[in-house]
């Protein structure tokens, strides 16, 4: 019996993260899910949650607690996946962290800037080395289909917002990171794209929710509503299906078109 294709999503316990490993396993993926937290951690039992919801469906998961952070740990990580679930055929890069804090531009600190960089764009791009290195290493278990890896940016890549510049600077170097590892793994047949979510209902952008929803009923967004984290993931599963063979290096905005420029 053929193992079913493996995917990694990271950042996978809630949100986004966990609405894209919920479709990658609806369509027939295994599924690491890796985060910052425990699945027996009664104090934040999302990574658990997400989990059932796949295995309820007799989807196949597992969790692999992970720091993004900690890019020295990626190659080992990567192994401990594929020794349980085969070589791996799709990586999904959700995992980000939000600024510490939203304020003046003149106000940013260094530790503030170097925790967002570090999780959002250096940690991004060292998991993608590491899964780049394993795939090339690799013989593909379903060789028809092309390898994928996904990373999610954000509309924050181009748009500016001075109040959270640390994030917007670490959002802003993914489509250029993209674009590398398309150029350097198309040869190979792995096809690399990135996902710009816009304004999406998260457990993130809880704390700005207010502002966030007044200013979406006064015409932010023209399609006039929040993104929810299963349009992300729908968008995610559509490239990781390996459909779009002759396609890489491509963006793809999620955003119910707030990016496009307006008169």
């Amino acid at each position: 019996m053929t193992r079913p294709a493996l995917a990694i999503v990271t950042g996978a316990r809630r949100g986004i993260g966990a609405a894209i490993a919920i479709d990658l396993a609806a369509h027939g993926f295994a599924v690491a899910m890796t985060d910052l937290a425990d699945p027996a951690d009664t104090a934040d039992p999302g990574a658990a949650h997400t989990l059932h919801a796949i295995e309820s469906r007799a989807g196949r998961a597992r969790f692999f607690p992970s720091d993004l952070a900690r890019v020295e740990a990626h190659p080992a990580l990567v192994q401990a996946i594929a020794d349980w679930g085969g070589p791996v055929e799709v990586l999904v890069n959700n995992a980000g962290i939000a600024a510490p804090s939203r304020g003046d531009l003149l106000d940013v600190q260094p530790r503030a800037f170097d925790e967002v960089l570090g999780v959002n764009l250096r940690g991004t791009f060292f998991m993608t080395q590491a899964v780049a290195r394993h795939m090339l290493q690799t013989t593909p278990a379903h060789p028809a289909r092309p390898r994928t890896i996904v990373t999610l940016s954000s509309v924050s890549a181009e748009l500016a917002s001075i109040e959270r510049a640390e994030y917007c600077l670490s959002k802003s170097g993914l489509p250029m990171l993209t674009k590398l590892f398309a150029l350097r793994l198309a040869a190979a047949g792995i096809a690399v794209f990135e996902i710009r979510p816009g304004i999406i209902q998260t457990p993130m952008t809880q704390p700005v929710a207010a502002q966030y929803g007044q200013r979406i009923a006064e015409g932010l967004v023209p399609m006039q509503r929040w993104g929810q984290p299963e349009d992300v993931a729908r968008a995610v599963s559509a490239l990781a299906s390996g459909q779009l063979a002759f396609a890489t290096g491509s963006a793809l905005s999620v955003d119910g078109a707030l990016s496009i420029a307006r008169l």
